[in-house]
């Protein structure tokens, strides 16, 4: 589990918690958040009681479980349609989709990961990682290098700075000078690929959705399975995928993104 690092006190240990509690994708004992928490018993059931007071945190009293609150399904709402390029590139990623069937991705880059905001199942659907909501590497996916690329420093050593460069396949780079040279390339072709880096089998085209202000607010992506069609085959979608994110981008021109 990755929670990242806080000093921002009682607010910061919440959000700790919070995350501890995601991260077990189920409801769960105070006795294993105690099992897995940096935090003394009564720091831990004192945080714990003010998120469920807070509505923050579920309690369920037959069972002892706490999971994530009702609350918290309304704030991330929220952020959807305040905060995220999901709304205004709905129609956009339907229109891929469909003329393409294939999956498609749309993401944003948080704290140097990769956040994915939506998604769009294959007419013939395909198992894999990315899920809306999810968080994975920037160094390994499409998307990821996409956004990567078009950063200017230094905001682009900070991010890769960030970056684990955990080997999860024979494909995946493990070092910020090749991640660098592969972003140099990414730079001069405009698009981006994942060739079974992050995960055996898939592979993917991504192109990032540019502010002509602020560079990259997202990424879009096509990805499919090497059993479906291989990283030459996904060429032939480099014009729709280009012409997504463009559009995309001109319908966000005036929509205001946190910084």
């Amino acid at each position: 589990m990755n929670i990242r690092a806080t000093g921002d006190g009682t607010v910061g240990k919440a959000f700790r918690v919070l995350d501890e509690v995601a991260a077990h994708g189920r409801p769960v004992r105070f006795g294993e958040l105690l099992q897995h928490s940096p935090f003394p018993k009564a720091t831990l059931y004192r945080l714990v009681q003010t998120l469920v007071s807070q509505g923050m945190l579920g309690y369920d009293d037959d069972r002892q479980t706490y999971s994530l609150g009702i609350r918290l399904v309304g704030l991330a709402h929220a952020a959807w349609r305040q905060s995220s390029l999901a709304p205004i590139a709905r129609p956009f990623l339907d229109a891929m989709a469909a003329e393409s069937g294939e999956t498609v991705h749309l993401a944003q880059l948080d704290s140097g990961q990769v956040l994915y905001i939506d998604k769009r199942n294959a007419a013939k659907p395909i198992e894999m990682f990315s899920q809306a909501g999810k968080v994975g590497p920037a160094y390994c996916t499409g998307v990821g290098k996409a956004m990567l690329a078009f950063l200017e420093e230094p905001a682009l050593s900070r991010a890769i700075e960030k970056q684990a460069f955990y080997q999860y396949t024979p494909a995946t780079l493990t070092s910020s000078a090749a991640l660098r040279r592969e972003l140099a390339e990414i730079r001069q072709r405009s698009v981006a690929f994942d060739r079974e880096e992050h995960e055996p089998g898939i592979i993917c085209i991504a192109a990032p959705i540019l502010s002509r202000k602020s560079g990259p607010m997202g990424a879009v992506s096509i990805t499919t399975s090497t059993q479906h069609k291989s990283l030459s085959d996904l060429e032939v979608y480099r014009p729709l995928l280009n012409e997504t994110a463009q559009k995309i981008a001109k319908a966000a021109e005036d929509w205001q993104f946190p910084a």
